[in-house]
């Protein structure tokens, strides 16, 4: 098992801070949040993407995710939205990121039209992310927050570069079991995405293990090679405690339901 933390927990991070942080605390990668407040994101100039590349590589982390914020499901032309698609799978080839990142956005669309929108865009998206040997995974959240919904989508797509990743909050929320998101989401699963929250009305991050979550049931779904990535929402709770205090002990967590020892920090 491989281990990752999302940069929406360190808020305002420069690049080296990000990488020492993941070596420090034992980690492997990183989930980058691309937005235009961060280092990175699609309007960063080649020098600063080729200097990130660097960074992590010296510090022997993998950028695994460019986490960007185009919606797939979204109302209106798809134009706007296949170019934000297209400029992050760039971003993460520049960056020798595995995988991009996307949601649903849906709204209040009916679900027809919502996943009529997603199965065009991530169609056309997805032999592009191929060639540059990226995976577009589209998020279980907002619209789409089960993995029923979000397989639903993924089946009509039908190619190997567009998945799905498993935020574990969201099918919570809509009430579906670990158990049928493992099953609905096979074959379609690039990584699985964990946090903890006190309640389904309280979601202020919490450290791992101290809420409600079914973490072990979500954490057995994931393969031996694959990946868990920590989401700690720092960004939008900036009440919530400081995450880099707890990442070694997140990390010891996750390993913990993963069945083996973490790596000696």
């Amino acid at each position: 098992m491989k281990y990752a933390f999302s940069t929406l927990g360190i808020p305002g991070r420069t690049v080296a801070e990000t990488a020492s942080l993941a070596a420090e605390h034992g980690f492997d990668g990183v989930e980058l949040r691309a937005h235009a407040e961060e280092p990175l994101h699609p309007g960063t100039p080649a020098a600063d993407r080729a200097a990130a590349v660097r960074t992590f590589a010296a510090a022997g982390i993998t950028i695994l995710t460019v986490a960007g914020y185009a919606k797939v499901a979204a109302a209106g032309e798809d134009d706007p939205v296949l170019a934000e698609l297209l400029s992050l799978v760039v971003l993460a080839a520049d960056l020798g990121a595995a995988f991009v990142r996307v949601f649903p956005g849906g709204g209040h669309l009916a679900e027809r039209e919502a996943d009529a929108h997603a199965v065009r865009r991530l169609s056309a998206a997805a032999p592009f992310a191929e060639r540059h040997g990226v995976r577009i995974l589209l998020e279980t959240h907002d619209s789409h927050r089960t993995g029923a919904a979000t397989a639903r989508v993924l089946d009509r797509v039908g190619h190997p570069a567009a998945g799905a990743l498993w935020d574990v909050l969201h099918p919570w929320l809509g009430g579906e079991s670990p158990e049928d998101s493992r099953q609905a989401l096979a074959g379609h699963l690039g990584y699985v995405q964990v946090k903890d929250v006190a309640s389904a009305t309280e979601l202020t991050p919490l450290a791992l293990g101290a809420g409600v979550l079914p973490l072990a049931e979500a954490v057995a779904a994931v393969p031996p090679d694959g990946w868990l990535c920590w989401e700690y929402e720092k960004r939008w709770y900036p009440d919530a405690a400081e995450l880099p205090g707890q990442l070694t002990r997140g990390r010891e967590h996750l390993a913990a339901l993963a069945g083996r020892a973490g790596p000696t920090v």
